[in-house]
């Protein structure tokens, strides 16, 4: 495999957060330099945002130990999120009745690829 072609990623699969709430944070990184992303994360404030960038820093690890990219180079290609298991609960309501709560778990995706230096 020719290296220029070659996208690294990284899953995160079960991230206990809506999907709707780790969208916005992932949208925020989405074109960045990989370590503008990872500035940009830890001074955002998201409670997920950690979850994240945890991810991008695997992605960048996965980069350089399995692929030797160059770690400046790199930028997010990619950021997406995905619906992952959905953990049902059960309240208690007047009547003897009971409703449901749902606690959603998502599965964050980052595609990082290498920028090359224009000479």
């Amino acid at each position: 495999m020719d290296k220029n072609n070659l996208l690294v990623k990284a899953i995160n699969k079960n991230v206990r957060t809506s999907p709707r709430k780790l969208a916005l944070v992932c949208n925020f990184i989405k074109g960045k330099k990989a370590d503008v992303a990872l500035k940009d994360l830890e001074f955002t404030r998201k409670k997920v945002a950690k979850d994240v960038s945890k991810t991008v820093k695997s992605a960048i690890s996965n980069a350089e130990n399995n692929y030797q990219f160059d770690i400046d180079n790199l930028f997010v290609k990619e950021a997406y999120v995905g619906k992952s298991l959905v953990m049902k609960r059960y309240r208690p309501r007047a009547k003897g009745r009971a409703s449901p709560i749902k606690k959603p778990y998502s599965r964050i995706t980052i595609v990082l690829e290498e920028k090359k230096a224009s000479k």
